[in-house]
């Protein structure tokens, strides 16, 4: 998959795509429904159309983190669904500015010369949000592209959305979240140095940053691993502390991976961690044997749900 940061100068190859736009925060069945049907709607190459940093993240620098994915998180899925373009553009001042017909001459015409776009019926653009998904219709008749609105999609009466599966997740509902996205809800990023206290008691971690990203309830996790840098690239199974750590102050949240069987050294490299069951919440303990025989009861918890997985 090749990604582009701009509309402007791309090379023949990368013009001409059908795709899929949207801003594809957990990539989950919703979105994938937009995606299928830019799949099936040309035989260009399949492309997404997307933002950085989120529209929401410019338009609200201090609002609380929401995202499910970072931008890493979101290519590394994208490219798993065959993906060929991200056209993942530089949200700011130049894209707020533009008017619905401003930005599907410029941008969608002009700049990526799409052959198609697909959107979902709820799709907004242009300052202000001032373009619908049927203005974006109208537009395409002007400016020589196809348009396919998707309908929204759901199960029952709830459709899918970002909205539910950050709810399911701040209630620790990992498999509720799971049957929303069509897969586990991982983070992912890269390893970095932390405290070290988990070697100490003979449990070390991995540690991801949870910067920027919607927090899920704190506490303890079976997780499925997938290191995709470096010379032990490849699946393990793992047991994860998401939280402050209580037991040794005030701390930044983030997410601390105690992978089984492993005893490489992984700082640098890069991890998907995948959430599957939520064991327990966290807390305080009396001392710091009570948190080792605790941590034993967690990672034998979390061994006995992931076999076989």
């Amino acid at each position: 998959m090749q990604i582009h940061r701009d509309w402007t100068g791309l090379k023949a190859e990368a013009r001409g795509a059908s795709v899929a736009m949207g801003n594809f925060d957990g990539v989950h069945k919703g979105h994938r429904a937009v995606i299928d049907a830019a799949r099936a709607a040309s035989d260009a190459p399949l492309g997404i159309l997307t933002f950085e940093p989120h529209p929401r993240e410019y338009f609200a620098p201090d609002a609380p983190p929401f995202r499910l994915m970072n931008s890493e998180a979101r290519a590394n899925r994208l490219s798993r669904l065959g993906v060929q373009h991200l056209y993942e553009l530089p949200f700011g001042p130049v894209l707020a500015g533009l008017t619905p017909q401003a930005f599907a001459q410029e941008v969608l015409a002009d700049g990526l010369g799409i052959a198609h776009v697909t959107v979902g019926a709820d799709f907004c653009f242009g300052k202000n949000r001032a373009g619908t998904a049927q203005t974006l219709q109208d537009l395409g008749r002007t400016y020589g592209f196809g348009v396919t609105i998707v309908p929204l999609i759901g199960a029952g009466e709830a459709e899918y959305s970002s909205t539910a599966i950050r709810t399911a997740l701040a209630q620790g509902l990992t498999h509720e979240a799971e049957r929303m996205l069509g897969h586990w809800h991982r983070i992912e990023g890269e390893v970095i140095h932390g405290e070290k206290r988990g070697r100490e008691l003979g449990w070390p971690t991995a540690n991801l940053a949870m910067d920027g990203l919607h927090l899920p309830r704190l506490g303890v996790y079976a997780v499925l691993v997938d290191i995709l840098t470096g010379p032990d690239r490849g699946p393990c199974r793992g047991v994860a502390s998401l939280g402050v750590r209580p037991m040794f102050g005030v701390n930044t949240p983030n997410l601390e991976v105690n992978l089984f069987d492993f005893s490489g050294d992984l700082y640098g490299q890069h991890l998907s961690v995948a959430l599957v069951d939520f064991l327990r919440d966290e807390a305080r303990f009396d001392s710091l044997q009570a948190l080792i025989d605790q941590m034993e009861q967690d990672g034998a918890q979390a061994r006995a749900l992931l076999s076989g997985r």
